[in-house]
């Protein structure tokens, strides 16, 4: 691809870097005071460039639980003329070159649960662990992304320096399978869930869109019934010790695969 990824240090770079964010996600950006001070005590800020010309960013702040210190992997985004060419797993693959350089072990973020590409990539690429469920993490937002929808988040949690944890996932059987979606692509709790989970089970699977984004375009109103919908499942699962460990596609549906880990 003949694009660079670096660390960015200075503050004309991340002047570069809130140009990038504000075209991605069409919002204000992270003041650039809060940038420079995250990056100069613990955090991480990458430059994707191509040539002269940055075209993605991420954007970290450390963490600390009161046990360990961590990375906050708060944002990455890419313009769209750059997306589906894999950058996004390079762009992980240095933050965690450089945060192992720093001297962290694990990183977290969230995503939004719907979003299948993002499951695809932090679950079964990068080996993450879906850890925890939060509802409306952020608060109703009015971007590009989240109109409109409660910002419902899984939290990742990647211990980088682990040899890779994503699974195998079982094939996908009805038995196992706590949510589909039907012909009018709606989604659909099935007996499994409806009846009683069974949380000794070892593992379950649960049905989300392929493309969220374009369904939302399409159905503002069926988006909002995935969305409560998928919540109810994914907390159950959550509730119960599951943690959401693969993503494997389906032509006309994505399926979590949740395991007892």
């Amino acid at each position: 691809m003949g694009i660079q990824i670096r660390r960015l240090t200075t503050i004309e770079e991340l002047y570069q870097m809130a140009e990038v964010e504000e075209a991605v996600w069409v919002a204000p950006p992270t003041p650039i005071h809060q940038t420079y001070t995250a990056s100069y005590n613990g955090g991480l800020m990458l430059g994707a460039f191509d040539g002269d010309k940055m075209i993605g960013f991420q954007y970290s702040f450390a963490g600390f639980d009161g046990k360990k210190p961590y990375l906050c992997s708060h944002m990455l985004g890419i313009l769209p003329a750059y997306r589906g060419r894999g950058l996004g797993v390079k762009m992980k693959q240095k933050q965690a070159e450089v945060a192992r350089e720093m001297g962290y072990e694990m990183m977290t973020w969230t995503f939004d649960p719907l979003e299948s590409l993002n499951a695809y990539l932090n679950l079964h690429k990068l080996g993450g662990v879906g850890a925890a469920y939060k509802v409306n993490h952020y608060g109703m937002m009015d971007d590009g992304l989240n109109t409109g929808l409660p910002t419902d988040r899984i939290q990742i949690e990647w211990w980088f320096n682990e040899e890779n944890l994503s699974y195998d996932a079982d094939a996908l059987a009805e038995e196992n399978l706590l949510l589909e979606v039907n012909s009018k692509g709606e989604p659909v709790k099935t007996k499994h869930f409806t009846d009683k989970l069974d949380h000794e089970k070892d593992f379950w699977f649960v049905a989300v869109p392929s493309s969220f984004q374009q369904l939302k375009k399409r159905n503002q109103e069926l988006a909002i019934v995935w969305r409560y919908e998928t919540r109810e499942v994914f907390q159950a699962l959550f509730h119960h010790g599951y943690k959401a460990t693969d993503l494997v596609r389906h032509e006309g549906a994505s399926y979590y695969y949740f395991t007892k880990k």
